[in-house]
């Protein structure tokens, strides 16, 4: 299935992670970020977003660029990293080494990343709009929504 987009959005909007690397690395400074869909159902969209991030990586990307956040539950490595406590969880963040996962209510901590990939894996249709909110403010370069498409497109005719 090919992935959907909203109206007004640009060709690199349905490409594949190493397709819109290319176009992330070649936008412009203090420019909207281009905006991938992957078409996934809830329950599969963190899995889909793992994928994008392993594609990303596996093109060139460094781990250090991206950022998952989650508008449900929050991504495994997350929780797992929870578990030694919050101040153990956010100096990860800080040191900016790595992929960073975290739930979009946490958007605020989080700091501005090159790529950042959204799986809209729950969370009421509020909560999904401000996920989306969040990634697209966090989102330098490239902005990859890993959901529903039905879904997805009501929320990029929204914002």
């Amino acid at each position: 299935m090919p992935a959907q987009r909203a109206a007004g959005e640009s060709a690199a909007a349905s490409a594949t992670p190493s397709e819109a690397r290319v176009a992330a690395d070649a936008a412009p400074a203090g420019s909207a970020p281009q905006i991938q869909l992957i078409p996934a159902a809830e329950h599969g969209a963190l899995d889909a977003a793992e994928e994008a991030v392993d594609l990303l990586l596996d093109s060139g990307r460094e781990p250090s660029d991206v950022l998952l956040l989650t508008s449900g539950e929050q991504h495994p490595w997350a929780v797992h990293e929870l578990s030694f406590g919050a101040d153990a969880y956010w100096a990860q963040h800080d040191a900016g080494e790595d992929v960073f996962y975290a739930d979009a209510a946490a958007f605020e901590r989080a700091a501005a990343r090159p790529v950042v990939v959204l799986a809209l894996n729950g969370g009421t249709a509020d909560t999904a709009e401000r996920a989306l909110q969040a990634a697209r403010s966090k989102a330098a370069a490239l902005l990859i929504v890993c959901g529903d498409p039905q879904r997805i497109n009501a929320l990029t005719a929204n914002g």
